[in-house]
């Protein structure tokens, strides 16, 4: 397991690492030819790749709030599903990244998703010994784009299936839950940039030290290989959506060099882009400990 830190303005960041599991690689580059994607993420005998859930956590030495940003898929799925998604805690996990960097779960205070799919939140929340699920994170507020929650309590055909009850009821009945507008600031220096197109509000945080900017980009550039523009997932339930919003925040962050942390990407933590005038492309990569 390799985990990174560094100090970013006011805020000390961490890499969580909570897992690596696998999606059927057809569907994580929509209509781009596997001839193409897999140059740069090999599939299996199956047609999936690795992937892993890297989740930021965020201590602010202004207001002394912990956050997290997203938790992983969780521990909460039959052996079935785990061996459809190849889930693999064997070299790290949430709880072996928060003890790595000495923290434990009831020091978090805030819990910031990005969204709600399985494989951001499925951390939340546990089975007991007893089968009762149970809340990880008991001390933290769940913050959650208001827009968002409409659609995750309220899915469509097509999405439901990644929005599972055992994931968003926990989420639902507790009293921690805060709904936030778009482009909300939960402090000086983080605030956040809200996309559509993968799912309606998806929330992403971005963090400044005054001269430098990080995006967490979550589903918007799942990896460093979806830098292209027409390279958007199968998933996305707006691809045309995820196209504009794809082309301006990657205008932005290429002009303004912006480190780009990258949730999903087995091989690359963080990048920055560089365009020739025609198309963007991946400059350089980072680990937290480069910075």
């Amino acid at each position: 397991m390799s985990l990174s830190k560094t100090t970013f303005g006011h805020f000390n960041l961490y890499t969580i690492d909570t897992g690596d599991f696998k999606l059927d690689g057809g569907a994580m580059f929509g209509v781009v030819p596997k001839t193409l994607w897999s140059r740069g993420i090999p599939a299996d005998d199956k047609n999936r790749i690795t992937m892993t859930v890297r989740c930021l956590l965020i201590e602010s030495t202004k207001t002394g709030r912990i956050y997290l940003v997203d938790n992983g898929v969780g521990t909460k799925f039959n052996e079935k599903m785990m061996d459809i998604y190849q889930i693999d805690y064997s070299e790290k996990s949430l709880q072996m990244s928060l003890e790595h960097h000495g923290f434990s779960a009831d020091q978090i205070t805030d819990i910031i998703f990005t969204h709600l799919h399985f494989d951001h939140c499925g951390g939340t929340s546990y089975y007991s010994e007893s089968g009762e699920l149970e809340h990880t994170f008991k001390n933290a507020t769940y913050h959650v784009n208001e827009r968002h929650w409409q659609t995750a309590t309220n899915p469509n055909a097509r999405e439901k299936a990644s929005f599972l009850p055992d994931n968003i009821n926990p989420i639902k009945s507790s009293e921690r839950l805060n709904l936030v507008p778009d482009d909300h600031q939960y402090e000086e220096g983080l605030g956040t940039v809200i996309v559509n197109g993968h799912t309606i509000g998806q929330q992403l945080p971005l963090i400044s030290d005054g001269n430098r900017n990080m995006l967490f980009a979550a589903d918007l550039l799942p990896t460093h290989v979806h830098v292209p523009l027409a390279w958007v997932m199968g998933y996305d339930m707006y691809p045309t959506k995820t196209l504009k919003e794809k082309k301006a925040i990657l205008e932005r962050a290429t002009q303004e060099n912006w480190l780009i942390y990258l949730e999903h990407d087995h091989q690359k933590e963080i990048i920055t882009l560089e365009s020739d005038g025609k198309r963007v492309s991946v400059k350089n990569s980072h680990t937290l400990n480069d910075l």
